[in-house]
């Protein structure tokens, strides 16, 4: 079986994703920095990050020694800066603080219904035409959202990033994403480190050696998701890299689908 660090997700817009990268939300300054290239030393590849995150000069400056090719750099345009001229002025700055030319992923961070979304897809078609991102998504969206992004954009959107993980199980935007072809990559896959203390989980990954934390992420790769675990120490980067030779059997996958109460209520709240 390929590692999980080489496997990757064909995009519409003719790239390919690693379905592991590293989430870096809250992590900033110089501990920003020794996560990513501790990272980067184990073997991640994709990372991910956003104007609003206030990382972007760190990360660039923890990426300066390896090869861009090798590279799969994603970020976000923030909701207020999504008329066509601002989105094409915000991708220039993320690029500049990253130190790079290209973006291989650049996402609408959050919808903005005070700014039409055909102004925002131009500007997103206008910076894969110039070739400053070569694939665009966006994040946050649910599938009415999604639906009016993809009418109104004149090139592929290829990926939306939506918070899934075992307590919001997202049940229509996967199935919608798979039927178009759209990648969807799972932020907070850990639920922000609840899943470490749920019994189910815990019960499971004894069964395999795992930790909860594990189990939860081997669950969103079986279920056809992207994910961007974030961690601040190389335990941590080490265990999220940890999936390959082992797949959850049918009956934990689907004990995990039907846990709790709360996740179904949570999905008819927000799905």
């Amino acid at each position: 079986m390929e590692s999980i660090v080489n496997q990757r997700y064909e995009l519409l817009s003719g790239y390919s994703m690693p379905v592991l990268g590293l989430g870096t939300w809250q992590l900033v300054g110089f501990a920003c920095a020794r996560v990513v290239s501790r990272a980067i030393e184990l073997g991640y590849r994709h990372i991910d990050t956003a104007e609003l995150y206030g990382n972007e000069n760190e990360i660039g400056q923890a990426l300066g020694g390896v090869d861009r090719s090798d590279l799969f750099l994603v970020s976000k345009v923030s909701s207020s800066h999504l008329h066509t001229n601002d989105v094409t002025r915000a991708c220039r700055g993320s690029l500049k603080r990253l130190g790079t030319d290209y973006l291989d992923l650049y996402l609408i961070h959050w919808p903005n219904d005070e700014i039409p979304i055909g102004e925002t897809m131009e500007g997103m078609r206008y910076l894969v035409e110039e070739g400053m991102v070569r694939s665009i998504g966006v994040c946050n969206f649910d599938v009415p959202r999604l639906r009016e992004a993809m009418a109104a954009s004149r090139v592929p959107i290829c990926n939306d990033q939506v918070e899934y993980h075992p307590y919001r199980h997202r049940r229509a935007i996967p199935q919608f994403c798979q039927e178009h072809d759209i990648a969807l990559t799972a932020y907070c896959p850990l639920a922000r480190g609840r899943v470490n203390h749920d019994p189910l989980l815990i019960r499971i990954g004894r069964k395999y050696g795992k930790s909860p934390a594990q189990v939860s992420l081997r669950w969103l790769l079986q279920k056809g998701a992207i994910v961007i675990p974030k961690a601040s120490s190389v335990e941590h980067l080490k265990a999220n890299m940890d999936m390959d030779g082992w797949d959850l059997s049918e009956e934990d996958m689907r004990a995990i689908d039907e846990n709790g109460i709360e996740a179904k209520l949570v999905d008819a709240m927000y799905t």
